[in-house]
């Protein structure tokens, strides 16, 4: 019998998976404008559905050093003091939208050494790895990587419920709790879909992540991520605070993205576009009461 793969080269053959030249080019554009780029990653909903027209991509843009990689020194401090600072790009014709980070938060936030879900829930996700400076460099974010799926299932293990007969129902617990622990515009169920969309690769990388045992500190658990919800979704409100001052246009992409995963029709005025911080800080009651951000 054939040991299965270890986590380190499930990940290492995920992220060297091709993808479109398009794609490439708008990567290699994108880590053109920081100096000490080391690697660009795509993820998300348009890698998991292979729609790119008419849709925004989804980057994260690992550098080596923040001072380094801005000219201005405030988008630096920024990116440092609340991780990660999110740009627009357009290129190819194609849109995305980047998060940058250094090398050092990029391993930090990716382990169960962090407590808040962002880095770690979307990188336990399908991921590639479309520009990378050297091997050097490919070694480093494989292994940052490969630390979210134990990070994710770690996590969620104290709540998981049933007979574990299932492996895919402990993945789909898991992404449901790191969905209600941020502000999101996608409907209930987004993160069992998540998993539907690829069981083979859920079933392969469970395989390969010690599984937690489950039911253990069940009352510490809930505890944890009862915080994790309130951490997350404070955290996304600083974010989009921050976001207003480096993301042009970042309030029409806010209403979109409700309008495309909420189904609702949030139309920006002109004013709330020339006080983006303002507008959006103000839509959120009503979003949230309407149900349309959880």
């Amino acid at each position: 019998m054939t040991d299965a793969p270890s986590l380190d080269t499930l990940v290492a053959a995920e992220l060297a998976l091709p993808v479109s030249p398009e794609v490439t080019r708008l990567a290699a554009a994108v880590a053109a404008r920081h100096p000490g780029t080391a690697a660009v990653l795509f993820y998300g909903s348009c890698l998991r559905s292979g729609a790119l027209a008419g849709q925004m991509l989804d980057f994260y843009v690992i550098v080596d050093d923040y001072g380094a990689a801005y000219a201005s020194r405030w988008l630096a401090l920024a990116n440092r003091l609340v991780p990660p600072n999110v740009f627009p790009v357009e290129a190819g014709g194609l849109a995305a939208k980047y998060a940058v980070l250094d090398r050092a938060d990029f391993r930090r936030l990716t382990s169960s050494r962090t407590f808040n879900v962002s880095v770690w829930a979307r990188f336990a996700q399908p991921s590639r790895l479309v520009w990378v400076r050297d091997g050097a460099a490919r070694a480093d974010i494989v292994a940052a990587v490969a630390q979210a799926a134990p990070a994710l299932l770690a996590a969620a293990a104290p709540l998981f419920r049933g007979d574990g007969d299932d492996p895919l129902d402990r993945w789909r617990q898991a992404f449901a709790l790191t969905y209600q622990a941020e502000l999101r515009a996608e409907r209930a169920g987004r993160g069992g879909s998540i998993v539907d969309l690829d069981p083979d690769r859920y079933r392969r990388f469970g395989a390969a992540v010690p599984m937690p045992a489950e039911g253990n500190g069940q009352a510490a658990g809930r505890w944890a991520w009862r915080l994790r919800r309130w951490q997350g979704k404070a955290l996304s409100v600083v974010r989009l605070a921050k976001a207003t001052t480096t993301f042009a246009g970042g309030i029409d992409y806010l209403a979109w993205k409700i309008n495309r995963h909420a189904g609702t029709r949030l139309v920006i005025t002109d004013w709330q576009r020339r006080h983006p911080l303002i507008g959006a800080l103000t839509l959120l009651p009503r979003l949230v009461r309407s149900g349309a951000v959880r």
